[in-house]
């Protein structure tokens, strides 16, 4: 079980560079970001549900990227002031936007189903 932690939190950190590379290369389209955002929830959640049912974290991945973007419907000047810091910006995002919703769902679906292609192999394999 920790060695599948340590994995999960190296595809986390690999996300994230990935994540914001996305972003500094001009030719590279804005959804690939927000997809690649949705791809590291869903190894954060791995990261503390390691032995969870990939589909139980496929779900509560799109419900924690679901949430955060609807989130920003929410205007108080708090949230707002905090959505001007760096991490605000990164983890609240700026504007609710329904092609992120489309992106999210994209990013869970393609590693659910690439953990899924994955763990069948390795299954195969030790049988």
């Amino acid at each position: 079980m920790k060695k599948s932690r340590i994995q999960y939190f190296i595809l986390f950190l690999c996300t994230i560079i990935l994540g914001i590379l996305s972003r500094k290369i001009s030719f590279i389209p804005l959804w690939i970001g927000d997809a690649l955002y949705a791809v590291m929830i869903y190894f954060l959640v791995r990261i503390f549900l390691p032995v969870q049912k990939a589909f139980i974290v496929a779900l509560f991945s799109l419900l924690i990227c679901y949430c955060i973007e609807f989130l920003q419907l929410y205007q108080a000047e708090w949230i707002i002031e905090l959505r001007k810091t760096l991490f605000g910006r990164y983890v609240l995002g700026q504007g609710f936007l329904w092609s992120d919703i489309m992106a999210y769902s994209f990013g869970v679906a393609f590693v659910f189903l690439i953990e899924k292609i994955m763990l069948n192999r390795v299954n195969q394999k030790s049988a």
